[in-house]
Order: structure tokens, then C-alpha cells, then sequence
């Protein structure tokens, strides 16, 4: 390897870094944010439903900005689209920490996942297009766990700062402006992906990986389902909150710990397949839940349910920068964040109609059929091909 190749390779890595950091800073932010309001709305005496509809808004707000991603890419480049989101971001969170009023905070909260979205999805694109083919496993995986890791941090923040006045939004302000800030350092060595040439959008996308995206249908509905109602599911065993918040807890370490080995599997294997065994090994998990809920076998279970169901999105993420490049990795991670949306909106609920009807046992039920038509469909698309 020559001189020349060396510094490409150095720049190339310096670049991921960049980007990794800059998405680790921005999901701090995130994760600060929906605690935060919460505790807020909380102590305004807003009933629970109201709390609950008040944070659906961002995810809705993911969804109707997805489709505008490519487009805004293409007209406004890739890095001004996110250097512009980042600063809207910090702008929309300064009036929500302003108004501090509940009927307010619907248009501002969905606000904030139109202008979070785009810098989150072109983050994302620029990891998978940068990370080496022979790598990127590894490098997915890593991304994956530094996403989570920020998330976990948000809300150890308020122990920090509180959750009174403005410190803690001046946290969450502060944040999306060093991301920003970092993301402008590293964007004269990012790759060129929002070409004007070949088009794609995200409806345009669908049908070419409907099987990619059926997955992070799963991946988000079951993440957001078990933390939502896996606390229910342990009162009908007369499990203390506290141990059923530490139970969640050994889910999201899980998730975290084991990303990058997954990743290195992936790459040894393919992230096809190891997807596939995801997918299986989370419905088994399904399956284990009521068996080991009361035993202490239900720790490493549930480290494990936490490390695989996630592990599903990881996998995807690598299979799309494996099969996409330009505009259609473009429209495809829009498109992922997306059904990202529609499965944290829909599935939760669903599940929660189960519960009402049959119990408790709706939970892994539910999830567990939803597992099982995924590796179904999985095993009928292969014999398609």
C-alpha cells in the first residue's frame, strides 16, 4: 500500500469517526428530550393518555418527513440538509423549553421529528457508504451501539442538570449545535450521496427490499412494544417495578453490549443470514418469556432478547449499504426510518389489544407470531429466487 492509499484510508476512517460522533451527540439529545417533557407534562397534572399522544407526535413526524429526504438531499446537497436540520433542531427545542405548554408542544414535538429525521437518515447513509465493504459489519455495528449508548445517556443527564427551568434544554440545545459543529469538520471528506442523476424515492424503493423493511417493521414495533408493556406484563406475576425496570435495563445493555460482535458474525457469515438467526433466536425468546420470567434464568435471557431483536435492524442496515448505492441507499434510508415510525406506532398498540383480551400473554404471543411470519417469509423469498 503507498503513501497516497494510506492518508485515503486515514481520511476514510477520520470520517466515520466524524460521523459517529456527531450521531452519538445527537441521540443524546434525543434521548434527554422525551424523559424531560414527560417529567414536565407530568407535573402540569397531564393525564397519562395526553403524555402518551404529546410523544407520539416525533415519531410522526418521522414518518411524514421520510419521503422528503431524497429530494431535500438532491436540491439542497446532503450536507446542507443535515446542517440546517441540526440547527432547527436546537432552534425547536429552544421553543419548547420556552412555551412549556402542553397544546403547544404537539405542533413543536412533531416539528422536531420532521427537522431531527433528515440528519439522523444522511448520518446513516454516510456511515454505511464510508465503512469498507470487508468491514462494514464491524462498522455497523459500532454505529449501533454508539446509537444506543447515546439514547441510554440521554437521561442520565437529568441527574446531572434536573428537569426544572432551562439547564436541562440548555443540554439538549447545546447538543445539536456541537453536532453540527462536528458534522461541519468532518463534511469536506464525506462521500457525494444525493447525485441528481438516477432517481429514486421512497415509494419507488418499497418494492425492491419490502423484505428489509418488513424487518425494521419488526425491529421498531418490538423494541417500543417491550418497553411499553413488558412493565405490565410483569405485574400479572406481581413483579415489583424495580425489577422490572432493571429487567429492561439488562435489555437495552444487551442491545449495546453485543451490536459489534453481531456485526463481526455478519461479516463472517452474511447479514442476511444472521438476520434470519435474529429473528429466530427473538421469537425463541417469545417463547422463553413466561417459562423464565420468575426464575433467574430470565437475566441472561432477557440480555440476549434485547441484543438479537436489535440485532434485526443492524443487519438490515448492513444488507441495504451491501445492495444500495446513490439515490436508492438514499430513498432506502428514508425509507427505513420510515417504517421505523410505522412499526413503533402500530405494533405497540396492537400488542396492547392482545393484552386486553387474552392477558398478559398477548405480549409475547403477539410478538412472537410477528417473529414467526418474518422468518416465514424469509424462508418463501428464498425459495422465490
Amino acid at each position: 500500500m503507498n503513501l497516497a492509499e494510506v492518508d485515503s484510508e486515514k481520511m476514510q476512517w477520520a470520517a466515520i469517526t466524524g460521523v459517529i460522533a456527531t450521531v452519538s451527540v445527537f441521540a443524546i439529545a434525543q434521548g434527554l428530550s422525551y424523559p424531560l417533557l414527560s417529567f414536565i407534562l407530568q407535573r402540569q397534572g397531564i393525564s397519562p393518555a395526553i403524555i402518551g399522544l404529546s410523544a407520539a407526535m416525533t415519531p410522526i413526524g418521522f414518518i411524514v418527513s421520510s419521503p422528503l429526504i431524497p429530494a431535500l438531499a438532491r436540491r439542497f446537497g446532503a450536507g446542507g440538509t443535515a446542517l440546517t436540520c441540526a440547527a432547527l433542531s436546537a432552534v425547536v427545542l429552544a421553543l419548547i423549553g420556552w412555551t412549556q405548554n402542553v397544546y403547544l408542544w404537539f405542533p413543536l414535538r412533531f416539528l422536531i421529528g420532521v427537522v431531527t429525521n433528515p440528519l439522523y437518515v444522511l448520518s446513516e447513509i454516510w456511515v454505511i457508504a464510508l465503512a469498507p465493504a470487508s468491514r462494514r459489519g464491524r462498522v455497523m455495528g459500532v454505529y449501533s451501539t454508539v446509537i444506543s449508548a447515546g439514547f441510554a445517556a440521554g437521561p442520565l443527564c437529568l441527574l446531572a442538570v434536573g428537569t426544572v427551568g432551562w439547564p436541562p434544554f440548555l443540554v439538549g440545545i447545546f447538543a445539536f449545535i456541537f453536532c453540527g459543529a462536528c458534522l461541519a469538520l468532518v463534511l469536506p471528506r464525506l462521500p457525494k450521496v444525493d447525485e441528481a442523476g438516477h432517481q429514486v424515492s421512497v415509494m419507488g424503493f418499497m418494492p425492491l427490499a419490502w423484505l428489509l423493511l418488513s424487518a425494521v417493521v419488526l425491529a421498531a414495533g418490538f423494541e417500543q412494544g417491550v418497553l411499553a408493556l413488558l412493565p405490565v406484563y410483569g405485574t400479572h406475576y406481581g413483579i415489583a417495578e424495580a425489577r422490572m425496570s432493571a429487567l429492561l435495563s439488562a435489555m437495552i445493555a444487551g442491545n449495546i453490549a453485543m451490536q459489534v460482535p453481531l456485526g463481526l458474525l455478519a461479516e463472517r457469515l452474511t447479514a442476511r443470514l444472521v438476520r434470519f438467526i435474529c429473528v429466530l433466536a427473538t421469537a425463541l425468546g417469545c417463547v422463553l418469556l413466561p417459562l423464565l420470567i420468575e426464575t433467574p434464568l430470565i437475566w441472561p435471557c432477557v440480555f440476549i432478547w434485547g441484543a438479537v431483536s436489535y440485532g434485526i435492524y443492524t443487519m438490515s442496515i448492513i444488507e441495504l449499504g451491501e445492495r444500495f448505492t446513490g439515490s436508492a441507499l438514499v430513498a432506502g434510508n428514508a425509507a427505513f426510518s420510515l417504517m421505523w415510525g410505522v412499526g413503533g406506532i402500530l405494533v405497540p398498540p396492537l400488542t396492547g389489544g392482545v393484552m386486553d383480551v387474552i392477558g398478559a400473554s398477548g405480549l409475547p404471543i403477539t410478538l412472537g407470531a410477528i417473529c414467526l411470519a418474518l422468518s416465514v417469509a424469509t424462508i418463501l423469498r428464498r425459495r422465490m429466487v
